[in-house]
């Protein structure tokens, strides 16, 4: 009980260290909301997306909606933990909690917490944004809003693990932003959030699909895409056990490299 409550309060402590910090918030926080702008703006002119010619489509906002809320999965866990906690190893903040009451695990709980509930706020704000500024239609089946919830909380928990492991690449905190986020980019791209998934190169698409951002972003397809969409996706399936299985063998390897390579300071120190 003295551990949850330790990681309840350096919850706290973390949303509002997190919304204090500009950079973060801009480049994890609203980034996805502004490339949807971007991407919306930019593409609409070319007309709706569809599957079929003659078919009814979707606007070019509705198609990548789903991509930029898997994106701001990643980027709360993957992106930001992996940034926050190289710096802290960085400056001795690791170093000095080390020497307080806070366990590892309240310290984990904290992290997670915190982008439990960033990652929420961000939700909802892409929500809004893209049914009240951008005419987006939201999903009204229940069945697609239960599937929602698991695969976003699923992938919060194994995004945020992911990111506490990779935390330990870095080999200064300066250095952690130059190896985080082009490790980060580069899925965004060959995943589906900024390109259009069935239109990648088959060799990219296998590489793709070892990693969780995919299926998260062909989870999120599920949810807010017409169900004839489904025929762009490999097999025409959206696949929605091969996503549970991928989140889980990601979630393991993270709990795994987390559990022994984090410390409170590094090992070569």
């Amino acid at each position: 009980m003295r551990m949850l409550a330790l990681g309840g309060s350096r919850t706290r402590y973390e949303v509002v260290a997190y919304f204090r910090s500009l950079d973060t918030v801009f480049f994890t926080f609203l980034f996805p909301l502004i490339m949807l702008g971007i991407f919306t703006a930019a593409f609409s002119a070319s007309g709706d997306i569809v599957v079929k010619p003659g078919q009814p489509g979707i606007s070019v906002g509705a198609y990548y909606l789903p991509g930029m809320v898997a994106a701001g999965i990643l980027l709360s866990g993957v992106q930001n933990l992996a940034v926050d906690i190289a710096r802290e190893k960085g400056d001795g903040t690791l170093k000095r909690l080390g020497g307080t009451p806070l366990s590892p695990v309240s310290y984990f709980i904290g992290k997670i917490g915190q982008v439990f509930t960033t990652g929420i706020i961000q939700l909802v704000l892409i929500l809004v944004v893209a049914r009240l500024f951008l005419g987006i239609a939201l999903p009204t089946d229940p069945g697609r809003w239960l599937t929602f919830v698991w695969i976003f909380v699923f992938g919060i928990v194994t995004s945020s693990l992911l990111g506490i492991a990779l935390s330990a690449l870095p080999r200064s905190g300066r250095s952690a932003t130059a190896v985080v986020v082009p490790i980060v980019l580069i899925l965004q791209f060959i995943s589906g959030v900024y390109l259009r998934f069935d239109q990648l190169p088959g060799w990219m698409q296998a590489i793709a699909s070892v990693f969780p951002l995919k299926w998260m972003a062909q989870g999120m397809r599920s949810v807010f895409l017409p169900s004839d969409f489904v025929t762009l996706e490999p097999n025409d399936s959206w696949q929605l056990g091969w996503i549970a299985v991928v989140l889980g063998i990601w979630f393991i390897v993270g709990l795994a490299i987390s559990r022994v390579t984090f410390r409170w300071i590094r090992k070569d120190s």
